[in-house]
């Protein structure tokens, strides 16, 4: 939302442990292969084997997309494309310019899959479906059933895909200036103003990469597929998308998963500001009920708040090594910078309240080295699907949100912080001066309407989730007549990824929609806080 789940200008709503460490989530490997699940039509044909068009939708089996990663689990996947207009509403011969997007479909373990596959809701915007299948596998999702993972438009595995690895560069060297400085944002919009030329030059049609576009691209793979229900879990801003596409397309979906919840209707920088201050005050109030961090870094949300705007007015800077780089990597961490660090250390929880303390008595190593370790990882490097980024942000959000609004969100949640740094919010910086540059025509309205459903829904948020806030999901639970809303205490964005309890719940609930199992929530615990000698 990444995504609120992305960090623009980097990788959106990757798993954030791994993106501060720069390491590579782990990979779980199915052991003997099922067989997949048979398609509704087609001579008894296992899914996703058989040509077939829907509409102006064509599905075609193939090889396995590439990836950026080894992912061990695709030997195993029967794989295709599915080729869709870019624009749907071109009534020119042949729908105008087509684009392909990859399928990857991984079998149930079980020999005898439910007749029911999940379709995989990638985050975001900008991460490509295809590299979340660990994530997947690792919780256990193919469990019963056969998992669909499409690149959604634009994204990596597809066809054209949007990159702009001059974004990805710019994010990494900005580490070394000040995040709020008026020259800062005039070079930030220059690398978003450049990855916009490279693609028009390319013949993208940038106003074609949104939520109605994505959402109709999933329903024709239902049915180019023969599938006759499925069920759909997202993640991140695939939250979003997933109410979208149950708004706009509500047939064949059995049931939906969302874990991270960001409602189209809201969806910018008040409430990405809202998500800030419940995941840190979820982190702040753990360590002040564990004795030994409270009486170690007493007062640890004052102290924060405090750094924050010192450090707004006077900045700090030291240098770290970082691997690959033949130069050590000047770092600057002023107020900007250390909100956007702990929305995403969030993830890393037990190591908060040292690293502060470490910045408070004068040293911001601990900060620097995490914060360059993320943004010059492979996996924030050429990854991330720029043109879907801002074509969601600049088509549904900065339309229906003005620089105000987020002024005036931001504090509401941070009343102390100064008016410079509340204008832009975490990880969404200088974001309607990007989208007056990407240059595209608003969505329609409706866009920001509210999900009203009666499909099986599962609503999954955690307690210190600070890119989506957790009541989001209550939120989004009151139209939804038919949803189980649930937080999971202690854990970050995408609980499905760290929590066993969130995997365990999912899986039940995929299995009996209306009553999944959340016993285990009962035994959560807070994490133990690190304490410095």
């Amino acid at each position: 939302m990444r995504s609120p789940c992305p960090p623009r200008h980097g990788p959106a709503s990757r798993r954030l442990a791994a993106t501060l460490a720069g390491a590579t989530a782990g990979v779980l490997v199915v052991g003997l292969a099922a067989m997949p699940a048979q398609a509704e039509s087609g001579g008894g044909a296992h899914l996703g084997t058989v040509a077939r068009t829907a509409g102006h939708a064509h599905y075609v089996p193939g090889p396995c997309p590439r990836t950026a990663d080894p992912i061990p689990a695709l030997k195993d996947a029967q794989c295709g494309t599915l080729t869709v207009p870019e624009k749907r509403d071109r009534h020119d011969k042949g729908w105008g310019r087509r684009i392909t997007l990859a399928v990857a479909i991984i079998p149930a373990v079980t020999r005898k899959p439910a007749g029911d596959p999940i379709v995989w809701l990638a985050g975001g915007p900008g991460d490509d479906a295809v590299s979340e299948i660990p994530m997947a596998l690792n919780g256990g999702l193919n469990r019963d059933r056969d998992l669909i993972f499409m690149s959604q438009r634009g994204t990596y595995s597809a066809d054209p895909e949007l990159t702009c690895l001059n974004i990805d560069q710019f994010n990494a060297r900005a580490l070394g200036l000040v995040s709020n400085a008026s020259s800062t944002g005039r070079l930030h919009v220059r690398a978003t103003r450049e990855c916009r030329d490279r693609l028009v030059d390319r013949g993208a049609d940038l106003s074609a990469y949104d939520d109605a576009e994505s959402a109709a691209d999933y329903a024709d793979l239902r049915k180019a597929l023969g599938i006759r229900q499925w069920n759909v879990f997202g993640i991140s801003y695939g939250t979003d998308l997933a109410l979208q596409y149950m708004r706009l397309h509500p047939a064949g979906i059995r049931s939906v998963g969302i874990d991270g919840i960001l409602p189209p209707s809201l969806a910018g920088g008040a409430v990405t500001w809202k998500a800030a201050r419940e995941g840190f005050d979820g982190i702040f109030k753990a360590c002040a009920n564990q004795p030994a961090c409270n009486t170690r870094y007493p007062n640890l949300k004052a102290t924060f708040e405090r750094l924050v705007v010192d450090l707004e007015a006077r900045p700090a800077s030291t240098t770290v090594a970082v691997p690959g780089q033949s130069a050590p990597v000047k770092v600057v961490v002023d107020g900007g910078t250390l909100v956007n660090w702990l929305t995403s250390a969030s993830h890393l929880a037990e190591g908060v309240p040292r690293s502060i303390d470490e910045l408070a008595h004068g040293n911001p190593q601990r900060i620097a080295e995490q914060l360059a370790g993320g943004k010059y990882s492979p996996q924030a490097l050429g990854r991330t699907s720029h043109g879907l980024v801002y074509g969601v942000f600049c088509r549904q959000w900065t339309p229906y949100e003005s620089e105000e609004d987020v002024i005036r969100g931001g504090r509401r949640a941070f009343p102390s912080f100064p008016r410079s740094l509340l204008a832009n919010a975490p990880q969404l910086a200088w974001l309607h001066q990007d989208c007056r540059a990407w240059d595209v025509p608003p969505a329609d309205p409706s866009i920001r309407d509210r999900t009203v459903s009666d499909i099986p829904t599962f609503v999954l948020s955690g307690g210190f989730d600070a890119q989506t806030a957790a009541s989001n999901g209550a939120y989004v639970g009151r139209t939804l007549s038919r949803s189980t809303v649930v937080t999971v205490p202690y854990v970050a964005h995408v609980v499905f990824a760290d929590s066993k309890c969130a995997q365990t719940m999912t899986v039940s609930f995929f299995d009996s929609p209306t009553a999944p199992d959340t016993s285990c929530l009962a035994g959560l615990k807070p994490p133990t806080f690190e304490i410095a000698p």
